[in-house]
């Protein structure tokens, strides 16, 4: 017995370089924008968008605040500057294992400025639509749950990810809208989270009832700047997850949003 207790304890250790046996979400203020890193159990990263144009030096100081030298699996959820803004300044600066974006292109100079850093990264961009699975961390499960057909609109087009882990989950739905959110209800995927990235912002375009009542989550983390000229987020949404009981977190008046889980217990820590 002593020896397979040994055995245990190598096999711990080899593997425990920046595994904390713990998953880490953490919606990154990015003002207004959407930007979420997460550090899987076995120390492995992904980063889901990341800001606007205007955002690129402070997404490479995310990355070396948090000790990230690559990131294992990227998405950029649609080509929106708000939310591909930073990413071609990540991937000019730390390694990048696979990239994920939906089937839909933009002309934008933003856009083609992406374009540009990964292929000079060498990466291919999978599709990310919904029914790919994303092989990250063998403990966490992540599903790309949208989008479940084309759109004419970017918002639309966003690739939705739950990530689950042990008894809580995440669902991260960018900027989906009304028939997006129609589509995901209908494709009998599942959607229920303990923790819902409220859509587009916290846009009255988002988060309908239905939506809403199917993910049932505990908490909502809304991305979006301080005196932004959108309105976001609108008090429809606000008031609707209010009405759910839904506990309401927001990068404009906390900063950083970060939760922590050993798959059981779930913490939560906000920057203010």
């Amino acid at each position: 017995d002593s020896s397979c207790a040994l055995l245990d304890e190598l096999v711990e250790s080899s593997t425990a370089s920046n595994a904390t046996g713990q998953l880490q979400v953490i919606f990154l203020d990015v003002g207004q924008g959407d930007s979420i890193l997460l550090i899987s159990p076995q120390g492995r990263t992904m980063l889901v968008d990341a800001g606007d144009n205007d955002q690129e030096q402070r997404m490479v100081d995310y990355m070396k605040q948090y000790g990230i030298s690559k990131i294992d699996v990227m998405v950029g959820t649609h080509p929106h500057a708000d939310h591909i803004g930073g990413m071609d300044k990540v991937i000019d600066q730390v390694d990048v294992g696979a990239i994920y974006m939906p089937k839909y292109t933009a002309t934008t100079r933003t856009y083609e400025s992406l374009l540009k850093s990964i292929k000079n990264k060498n990466l291919k961009v999978i599709t990310a639509k919904a029914g790919v699975t994303i092989d990250w961390d063998d403990q966490v499960q992540v599903d790309i749950i949208a989008p479940v057909k084309a759109y004419e609109d970017a918002n639309n087009n966003s690739a939705v990810l739950r990530i689950a882990y042990g008894q809580h989950s995440f669902l991260l739905t960018g900027d989906a809208e009304g028939a997006s959110e129609k589509d995901m209800l209908a494709s009998g995927a599942e959607l229920s989270a303990t923790v819902l990235g409220v859509g587009h912002h916290g846009s009255y375009s988002s988060t309908s009832n239905a939506f809403l009542k199917k993910i049932a989550p505990e908490i909502a983390v809304i991305q979006s700047g301080k005196d932004n000229s959108y309105g976001h987020p609108h008090k429809v949404v606000t008031d609707r997850l209010k009405k759910g009981k839904v506990t309401i977190l927001r990068n404009d008046l906390q900063g950083t949003v970060t939760f922590i889980s050993n798959g059981k217990e779930l913490q939560t820590q906000t920057e203010r």
